[in-house]
């Protein structure tokens, strides 16, 4: 079969079409277990969180229950597809969070393309959720309807699509240059693409120490330079360099780190001979990336290289971040998702990779042996302490940071998700 045919028949297995289904966690069994969950009984709970709004996370799935929502603009790298067939990728994201944090999802694909008309309709189906998950909106509209929501509501607001790829590749850029010996306030960085997720993968790494005049962004366009007309927004100008057009080719000489988040085979063998010694390579197109694996690893014997595919090392994948980030958040329940939490993220990946890697985890992957190095920046999706290392570090860095709504004790915390969870 091929993979098309494999896709299908896993989404409709069994007779069941999709990818979730809503289940109760209360007995109703008896006529006394209806009169609790409904009426009569459902007064009481609803009586208390008149009295006291707060006891909704008490008395309600609201804690830990996340809105995953889209407009269907810029669904993978299909594009702008509509509302309705980004249904599986919404519904797959809501398996990730279950499967991985225990985390439950509604998904919502809304028809609407007016940046406002959308953000009125997420605010006003707020109250629901203890966070909201978007994804799959193209920029710049991306940029606003975030920024718009994140002041409108008392809850976290989270565009993965930026913030999940940004936090990951922080983590595996401060373990390659560990790798390497460079020094974050030297190298040279040349990102491919200047979309949502590279702009928000520079701005992280702006955060974790590169000094922004060794940041250098390319797109279709070209250089993003100063005075540039094509396709330029408010974003884009944190990032320009100099006043003058230049290509990739011309800008990568000399580059320590490349960040793609592009297209497919955008980075020409020649182009990696003109970067630096022990070049990084992220090359995060889906599912081909910028340049090809082998051909790269055939290009240089010093290229350390991530993709965003399974098949092969160092994989960034947005699965190691947004379900443990919602995790931590709720359980703290965030008032947001702020700059310390995303950093706390990054910082607990890039730690938990120098760790042993269990026995189970090496037999998940069919491997015999694997420690930190060239080919081993990040922890592996299957990893279950990812939950305990990133979560705990969210919710700490929550706390005190001063957006969490309450405290817990980290010790007794680390032990209900390791119970719970891994």
């Amino acid at each position: 079969m091929t993979l098309r045919d494999e896709a299908l028949d896993y989404h409709c297995l069994c007779g069941k079409p999709g990818k979730i289904s809503v289940e109760s966690t209360k007995p109703l069994e008896t006529q006394a277990d209806l009169s609790l969950a409904y009426t009569p009984g459902v007064a009481e709970p609803v009586k208390e969180i008149m009295r006291d709004p707060d006891a909704v996370y008490q008395y309600t799935s609201k804690g830990n229950l996340v809105a995953v929502i889209t407009n269907g603009t810029a669904i993978l790298g299909l594009g702008n597809q509509g509302a309705l067939a980004s249904k599986p990728v919404m519904e797959g994201k809501g398996v990730l969070f279950k499967k991985f944090a225990g985390v439950d999802v509604f998904d919502i694909e809304l028809d609407e393309l007016d940046p406002d008309a959308f953000i009125k309709i997420v605010a006003g189906i707020a109250p629901t959720f203890g966070g909201i998950n978007l994804e799959d909106i193209k920029s710049p509209e991306c940029f606003y309807i975030e920024q718009r929501l994140q002041e409108m509501l008392d809850i976290p607001v989270f565009h993965d699509d930026q913030h999940g790829t940004a936090i990951v590749l922080g983590a595996a850029f401060l373990n390659a240059l560990e790798v390497v010996g460079k020094n974050i306030k030297s190298v040279k960085v040349v990102f491919s693409g200047a979309g949502a997720a590279a702009i928000a993968c520079a701005k992280h790494l702006l955060r974790i120490g590169v000094p922004g005049e060794n940041i250098w962004m390319c797109d279709l366009h070209g250089l993003v330079y100063a005075g540039r007309q094509e396709e330029m927004f408010t974003e884009k100008l944190i990032f320009t360099q100099g006043t003058e057009p230049a290509t990739l080719e011309q800008v990568i000489e000399g580059a320590d780190v490349f960040i793609g988040l592009s297209a497919a085979n955008v980075l020409k063998p020649e182009m990696v001979l003109k970067m630096n010694t022990d070049p990084i390579i992220f090359a995060m197109a889906n599912p081909y990336p910028e340049i090809e694996y082998n051909l790269a690893k055939q290009t240089r014997s010093d290229v350390i290289i991530a993709t965003g595919r399974s098949d092969y090392p160092n994989q960034i994948n947005n699965v190691l971040c947004f379900p443990f980030l919602f995790r931590g958040a709720l359980d703290v329940r965030a008032r947001e998702i702020n700059d310390e939490m995303k950093m706390a993220a990054s910082q607990a990946l890039a730690a938990l990779a120098h760790e042993p890697v269990p026995e189970d985890i090496l037999k998940r992957y069919g491997i015999s042996e694997i420690s930190f190095g060239r080919d081993y920046l990040l922890p592996k999706a299957l990893d279950k302490r990812v939950c305990l290392w990133v979560a705990s570090a969210v919710a700490q860095a929550a706390m005190q940071s001063g957006v969490a709504r309450i405290q817990v004790e980290m010790d007794a915390y680390r032990g209900c998700l390791i119970e719970n969870y891994g």
